[in-house]
Parts: C-alpha cells; sequence; structure tokens
C-alpha cells in the first residue's frame, strides 16, 4: 500500500513538472493578442505534426521486435564464452608445465637414485651404506609424490578439456545464431533505414517550431507513455490517451488554441479536430 502511495506521488509530482513546463511556455498568452493565439495554434499543429512522425518511427522499430535486443544477448554470451574458453586453455597450459615439470623431477630423482646405488658399491662401512639408502628412499617417495600430482593434474586436465569441448560447441552454436539474426536484423534496417533516417529528419525539423524546453516536456511524457503518445486528439469528450472524460469547459479551452492544455489525470498535451485536420490537410 505504501508503495503504490509513494508511486501515485511520484507520477503526480512528474505531471505538475510536465505541466508547470508546459504552461511556462505560454503563460504570456492572452485572449486579446491575435498574434500569440496564432502562435499556439502552429505550436499545437507543430507538436501533433512531431507526435505523428515519431509514433511512425516507433512503427517501424516494432517491426524489427526483440532482435537487436537478441543479438545483443548473443554478442554478450559469446563474449562470456570465449573469455571462459581462453581462461580454460591458460589453466590447461599451466597443468601441462606442471606435469612436465614433474616428470622432470621424476627422472632427476632416478638419476639420483641410480648414482646412490653406485656409490653404494664403493662405501667403507655401513653408515655411509645406511646414508645412501635412505637418500635413495627419499628420491623413491620423490618419485611417488611426483606420480602422485601427475595423475591429479591429469584428471584435472581431463575434466577441463571435456569443458572446453561442450564450451566450445555451445560457442559455435551460438555463432551460427547470431549469423542468422544479424543477417535477418540487416535485411528489416535495410528495408526501413530510408524509412526511418527522412521520420528523423522531419522530427528535428518540426522541433524548431518549438521552444526548447516544451520539446523536453513533450519527450518527458513521450517517455513516460507506454504507447509513446505525448499529444493526442479528445475522442469522444475523452482523452485519447487515458480515455478519462474532459470537462466541457476545457474542451472549450482546447478549441479556443489561445494556450497549451495537458490532461489533468495523464498529462499529455491534448489538441482538438480543427488541428488534426489542418496537420492531415498539410
Amino acid at each position: 500500500m505504501a508503495k503504490a502511495t509513494a508511486k501515485a506521488k511520484k507520477e503526480k509530482e512528474e505531471k505538475t513538472i510536465v505541466e508547470g513546463e508546459i504552461q511556462s511556455q505560454v503563460n504570456t498568452t492572452e485572449d486579446t493578442d491575435e498574434n500569440l493565439q496564432v502562435s499556439i495554434e502552429q505550436k499545437l499543429r507543430a507538436l501533433y505534426t512531431l507526435q505523428q512522425i515519431d509514433s511512425q518511427v516507433d512503427r517501424i522499430r516494432i517491426v524489427r521486435g526483440e532482435l537487436p535486443l537478441e543479438v545483443e544477448d548473443l554478442e554478450d554470451e559469446i563474449a562470456g564464452l570465449e573469455t571462459r574458453i581462453e581462461k580454460f586453455n591458460l589453466e590447461v597450459e599451466e597443468l601441462d608445465k606442471a606435469i612436465l615439470d614433474k616428470q622432470n623431477a621424476m627422472t632427476d630423482s632416478l638419476a639420483m637414485i641410480k648414482k646412490y646405488e653406485e656409490q653404494q658399491l664403493n662405501v667403507r662401512n655401513n653408515r655411509e651404506y645406511d646414508s645412501l639408502t635412505k637418500e635413495a628412499e627419499y628420491q623413491n617417495l620423490e618419485i611417488q609424490l611426483c606420480e602422485k600430482r601427475i595423475k591429479e593434474y591429469t584428471f584435472k586436465l581431463e575434466a577441463i578439456k571435456v569443458d572446453v569441448e561442450k564450451s566450445q560447441a555451445t560457442l559455435d552454436e551460438r555463432k551460427e545464431d547470431l549469423s542468422i539474426k544479424k543477417g535477418e536484423l540487416k535485411d528489416i534496417i535495410a528495408e526501413t533505414e530510408k524509412d526511418e533516417k527522412d521520420l528523423l529528419e522531419k522530427s528535428l525539423k518540426n522541433q524548431k517550431f518549438v521552444e526548447d524546453r516544451l520539446v523536453v516536456a513533450y519527450q518527458r511524457i513521450r517517455s513516460n507513455a507506454r504507447n509513446g503518445l505525448a499529444v493526442v486528439q479528445i475522442e469522444r469528450d475523452a482523452c485519447g490517451g487515458c480515455f478519462n472524460k474532459i470537462p466541457p469547459q476545457h474542451q472549450l479551452d482546447i478549441r479556443m488554441h489561445k494556450k497549451i492544455i495537458v490532461c489533468e489525470y495523464c498529462g499529455r498535451i491534448l489538441v482538438d479536430s480543427e488541428i488534426v485536420d489542418k496537420v492531415n490537410e498539410s
């Protein structure tokens, strides 16, 4: 309940901020100033035109669907798999080196044992013989320890190689999926890129007819609206965005084109059928 209240409060604050930004653009407009009335009408037409253009851009991007995100996810997964395989390969190199070191140590120990055995043939007393025997036994223990370590490293190496094979197989699959997805995305972009570019240029041109702060307010409303509609027409005495009823006095004010009016429920900018018809005719 507390979260819902906080969310409603936040939305109300954002709506108030947007309304303040919009009204700050037209707070000097009076009924007796015909030039300003025309200016407000031009702004409304420009805003509605801007909305129509941006809605077309939205539809083009919807056609692409989730493909850009899917491509991005696949690229991230591939990068992760490549990093994992690289770490595995480094670990394999370290284990191979460790096995080689133990094998060299075993060779050295065998050489030492052979040396001690030769020396035992020339000892002068039991004390020297026992000492050489202990040295040989120590080297045998070293050999046994090396053999144990080699088995451990070999077992770990085999497990890592299995992981590398699995990761490589997954990587190959993901690369194939990425190639297909990129091909699909490229085809869609090729079909829509020119249209989107032209529409974005038109959008920028229309923004020049509106003050920067009003454009910012428009964009903020669009970003908060699920359907991306910031400028809506009155339909059946209701807001075309949230479908709440608009009081008759507000409808009259909207038709007068003396100031920019926003829906008191959702904060969208409201226009009447006259503005819509003029935009469609142009």
